[in-house]
């Protein structure tokens, strides 16, 4: 009489079935599981990107109709009577949808970072599932610091040329213009001498962009105090990238 091991089910003829049909079986269960929350996470990290583009344009475009519609209220009252009050009402406005707008941009900063590191999960619950296909990958595999720069970065390690040309410091500056004008264009109309005005106003500016970089830092410290990792880089002082090519 055969016995059947612990833990093993049974078939309908009371024979166990192999180890490998039943583990390729769960393999391939676990991969199409993987392989949808995978394409889950890449459509709204796609639709995030399109709705903030997409705001950032909106943004641009009433900056430059706002700006036009100033210089055309100059040239129609001689930049007097009532042409201070509604070019700082214009600027007014511009101020409210350029931080409205700047928000958004570091929110879905954040989300694209909540996706990577997601995605550079997954990618090693592949190499669990099958760890030969992990030399093919480009794109992290570790949910840690060094994995998120890996996947932002395939070749080399960022530099400060990614943060100055990022989206978020641009808007960072478009804004500070924008309330640095709207600053100085209140103190001015309230009696205070223009060039004090004009100083006062780029201060302004510069302390905008300042407090949009701690700002963006806070949220960045924030949400890595809060993940957990569950795959780390091997050598977490050299980061995603090897200073010694590895041989083939």
């Amino acid at each position: 009489m055969s016995s059947v091991p612990p833990g093993r089910p049974v078939d309908a003829v009371g024979a166990a079935p192999s180890v490998a049909a039943e583990s390729g079986a769960a393999l391939g269960r676990r991969a199409q599981i993987l392989a949808t929350e995978h394409w889950g996470l890449l459509a709204a990290r796609g639709t995030a990107q399109s709705e903030v583009l997409t705001r950032i344009t909106i943004y641009l475009t009433l900056v430059s109709a706002s700006l036009v519609t100033i210089g055309l209220l100059g040239q129609a009252t001689g930049f007097r009577d009532w042409f201070a009050g509604a070019a700082l009402a214009i600027l007014g406005f511009l101020t409210l949808l350029g931080l409205m707008t700047q928000t958004r941009v570091f929110n879905v900063a954040e989300e694209d970072l909540m996706y990577v590191v997601a995605m550079n999960r997954l990618r090693g619950a592949y190499v669990d599932l099958d760890p030969v296909v992990e030399r093919y990958f480009l794109a992290a595999v570790t949910d840690d610091v060094a994995g998120l720069e890996r996947t932002y970065s395939f070749l080399r390690r960022r530099s400060v040329s990614h943060l100055f040309g990022s989206s978020a410091v641009f808007i960072a500056v478009v804004n500070a213009c924008v309330i640095g004008m709207f600053g100085g264009g209140c103190l001015a109309l309230a009696g205070m001498p223009v060039p004090l005005a004009v100083v006062i106003a780029v201060a302004l500016g510069v302390a905008v962009i300042a407090a949009s970089f701690a700002y963006g830092m806070w949220t960045y410290r924030t949400a890595w105090r809060n993940h957990r990792p569950l795959r780390r880089a091997e050598d977490p002082a050299q980061g995603a990238f090897p200073r010694t090519r590895p041989s083939d």
